[in-house]
């Protein structure tokens, strides 16, 4: 069985570049066939993807959020199986699917091989996203924070960026279309969802990525708000995060379903998985079980 193992020698504090001939030394023992290879840029993550889902049974990869959704953006929807070692800052699939956050774990994981067949969010002009599909408040900060700054401070890197630039909350208009609903609404902030942890907290932690559905939350604002309005958003959102709206659920609305289609402003940036997306309406539809990964023994996906 010949296995790819692409990694990013920086990422995550350069934390699996350290520890990259214990990699091979495990890889080797276990596989007929290692190929490693250390990419530069996520385009060349992408490339190296698309390329190897032709060619290895096996496709390992090492790095944070935005790495799985660039190897995502390669395999497509090819039948492939993968492995990931979690290598960057938050690690939120790895948290919402219980992969160890350390080498020696995640790579005994792979070893189990123990595979589960993933839903996959499925974006119009064919791009993809693992966990999240986000717009508005914070989310730019996800692949605006410099590589360097996320190296020395880890996930307060995220934190800084948002003092910095974020903290203006823009409001927006939203339509959202989920089967025979249809919300119409202004506001600061939407997640759609595939996952359990966002931002390295647990804020959809009863969802699965094997159940078939996505859960979205919208934090509501007024079109023209004052500053009580203002305010009250930011308190929306931090009970969200920490409560999951349980607390403060009258500018909070939750949505489950396998296919949003949603129309807001043009210059609207959407967050795919830590990276930048594209702007304004998008349509976004879950693929179940589109992707084969090795997963936990005995842990709800």
């Amino acid at each position: 069985m010949n296995c790819l193992f692409l990694y990013h020698p920086k990422s995550g504090r350069g934390k699996v570049a350290k520890k990259i001939g214990y990699i091979r030394r495990t890889l080797c023992a276990h596989f007929g066939h290692v190929d490693i290879v250390a990419t530069e840029s996520g385009e060349e993550m992408t490339e190296y993807a698309r390329d190897g889902a032709e060619r290895y049974d096996v496709i390992l990869f090492s790095g944070g959020d935005g790495t799985f959704n660039r190897v995502l953006q390669g395999i497509g929807g090819r039948d492939v199986r993968l492995g990931y070692l979690p290598g960057g800052t938050t690690n939120d699939v790895a948290r919402s699917l219980g992969i160890p956050r350390n080498v020696k774990g995640a790579l005994r994981v792979i070893l189990d091989g123990h595979e589960q067949r993933l839903d996959v969010m499925r974006l119009s002009g064919g791009r993809y996203a693992m966990y999240i599909a986000a717009a508005g408040a914070f989310t730019r900060a996800t692949y605006t924070a410099k590589p360097a700054s996320k190296k020395r401070f880890g996930i307060l890197a995220y934190a800084f960026e948002v003092l910095r630039h974020e903290m203006k909350l823009r409001v927006f208009p939203l339509t959202i279309t989920c089967g025979e609903q249809t919300v119409r609404t202004h506001s600061v902030l939407i997640l759609t969802m595939n996952g359990r942890s966002v931002a390295g907290m647990p804020v959809n932690k009863r969802s699965s990525m094997a159940d078939g559905v996505m859960e979205m939350a919208i934090i509501r604002q007024k079109e023209h708000p004052d500053l009580f309005a203002r305010m009250g958003a930011f308190v929306s959102i931090a009970m969200l995060f920490l409560f999951r709206g349980k607390v403060r659920r009258n500018k909070i609305t939750l949505l489950r379903g396998s296919r949003f289609t949603i129309q807001t402003a043009d210059d609207l940036v959407w967050d795919l998985d830590g990276e930048e997306g594209m702007c304004g309406n998008i349509e976004v539809e879950l693929l179940p079980r589109r992707m084969r990964l090795f997963v936990p023994k005995k842990k709800k996906i």
